[in-house]
């Protein structure tokens, strides 16, 4: 019996490996609070922006998701720490040029970030509920950074 257990704790082991691609991230790992520091961040194809000027909306190049879809939230960035969410948008699955509303403006000059999130409440972004989207091929969360301009 004990080595049917192992036997099957070793495929199990095996196949995560082989799903993830050796990139696994704990999930302790993922930081959840307000302002958490940025740590390495490993590129993901799920998503693109480009510096753009300052104003009341970000524009989102692309985001590469499957449905049902994810958040793209607007974070200001505070030295390396991911600060406030400004606004967010939800992309039911790929879209080209998404516009992200935001509540408080961006500012000429600062450095701001996009991360998705997994829609995990009622249709409604809930920073505190909606967890933050993992990119399978890179076993890291979809964050990407941007500059506003003048």
């Amino acid at each position: 019996m004990s080595s049917f257990v192992a036997g099957v704790m070793l495929g199990t082991l095996v196949t995560g490996v082989l799903f993830f691609g050796g990139n696994i991230v704990p999930v302790s790992s993922v930081p959840l609070s307000a302002t958490s520091t940025v740590q390495a961040v490993v590129e993901s194809g799920a998503l693109s922006v480009s510096d753009q000027p300052a104003g009341n909306t970000v524009i989102v190049e692309s985001v590469t998701v499957p449905p049902p879809g994810v958040w793209v939230a607007v974070r200001e960035m505070q030295g390396n720490d991911l600060g406030n969410v400004l606004g967010a948008a939800y992309a039911r699955g790929p879209r080209s040029n998404l516009p992200v509303p935001l509540l408080r403006a961006t500012e000429p000059g600062r450095s701001y970030a996009i991360e998705l999130y997994r829609n995990d409440t009622n249709g409604t972004f809930n920073f505190a509920k909606d967890s933050i989207y993992i990119d399978f091929n890179t076993g890291a969360p979809v964050i990407s950074y941007f500059i506003t301009t003048k």
